[in-house]
């Protein structure tokens, strides 16, 4: 039998079928059903079965977005095959495996319980900002990379580039164009040159949402952009987020600019598979692009509520895509001033 929360109406009977199938659960065995939240793209169960709890996610073919956002539902068998690579090379960094249904557009993993797994994003915005995690994830991404550059075999498996245009290029770089005119020809190279670079398996979605907090460090979730090209990529993605929420948590804006200096930096020491400038060069010209994506492409971020955060990230952003910076670095120092600065987004309390 199957239950579901109260509020919620229950899964897909195939949902069901595919636990049975896959023996994680037995016929006629109660599970009660819980919908986690699992971003825009997918739907994620929480299921519990007598003295046990997995999580089952499936693709969603158009994406919980105001914006009209479509995706290949093939995805979610790159993203099984992501994590199955992060977990040959860090185990301790996804969740168990267990099965998966690559026509069905759907797996099975381990849940990992929030008292012992916190979500990285939810201790940012609470104040939470510890620089020790920032520099882990960054160590992570980087010994991730590091093991799969100049693979041919992984290249041709994630050979996903119409997947990560769907899912990154248009919504973040093509869509921002099209809001600012004035910029579309910088933005239009900027994602040119990001498609046609294939260097390493990049994520696509690192974000502080898909990051866990868990014992032995951190846990990457939704991995569905995952993309042979371009490591710079995810490099920008995690410290834009860093940047952002430095508008938004009072009283830890030092820390969290720090943060994001130690995550660059971390990654940083594990780049030999290119001069290292190259890549901190495409990450410090990605980087303004993706925090104005933030603000005007198909995904804002809900939390950018104040007209002001708005305003300064459009002006900044744009002044680094006119000027790009060179380094991660500069891009850090440049928004730093700019928060110290009499208009900066400061009027409430300062840090």
């Amino acid at each position: 039998m199957t239950s579901a929360d109260s509020t919620h109406p229950g899964p897909d009977p195939a949902l069901t079928e595919f636990l049975i199938a896959h023996k994680l659960a037995h016929p006629g065995e109660t599970a009660r059903w819980t919908p986690l939240a699992g971003g825009v793209s997918s739907d994620l169960w929480r299921v519990d079965l007598p003295g046990r709890s997995l999580c089952v996610k499936r693709a969603l073919a158009r994406l919980k977005v105001a914006a009209d956002w479509q995706a290949p539902v093939s995805r979610n068998a790159y993203e099984w095959a992501w994590m199955r690579f992060a977990s040959r090379h860090r185990p301790d960094s996804v969740p168990e495996l267990l099965a998966h249904d690559p026509e069905a557009g759907l797996f099975a993993m381990a849940y990992l319980p929030p008292k012992h797994y916190p979500m990285w994003k939810a201790r940012l915005l609470a104040g939470e900002v510890r620089p020790e995690t920032a520099a882990a994830v960054g160590e992570l991404l980087g010994t991730l990379h590091a093991k799969s550059a100049g693979d041919a075999a992984i290249a041709a498996e994630f050979a996903t580039d119409d997947n990560f245009h769907a899912l990154r290029v248009e919504p973040y770089l093509l869509a921002t164009a099209a809001a600012h005119p004035g910029l579309s020809d910088v933005l239009q190279r900027l994602a040119d040159r990001t498609a046609a670079t294939h260097l390493a398996l990049v994520h696509g979605d690192v974000s502080p949402k898909n990051i866990l907090v868990g014992p032995a460090g951190p846990v990457l979730l939704d991995a569905e952009c995952a993309w042979y090209g371009d490591p710079a990529f995810d490099l920008a993605f995690c410290v834009n987020h860093l940047l952002l929420k430095s508008l938004v948590v009072h009283g830890r804006r030092a820390e969290l600019l720090r943060s994001a200096r130690v995550l660059a930096e971390g990654h940083g020491r594990y780049v030999d598979w290119e001069p290292s400038g190259g890549l901190e060069s495409r990450a410090a010209s990605l980087l303004p692009a993706l925090l104005l994506a933030r603000v005007d492409g198909k995904s804002p971020v809900e939390y950018l509520t104040d007209d002001r955060h708005r305003v300064f990230v459009r002006t900044v952003a744009s002044a680094l895509l006119r000027a790009p910076a060179h380094t991660v670095a500069e891009v850090l120092d440049a928004w730093a001033s700019a928060l110290r600065t009499p208009t900066g987004p400061i009027g409430r309390r300062p840090d």
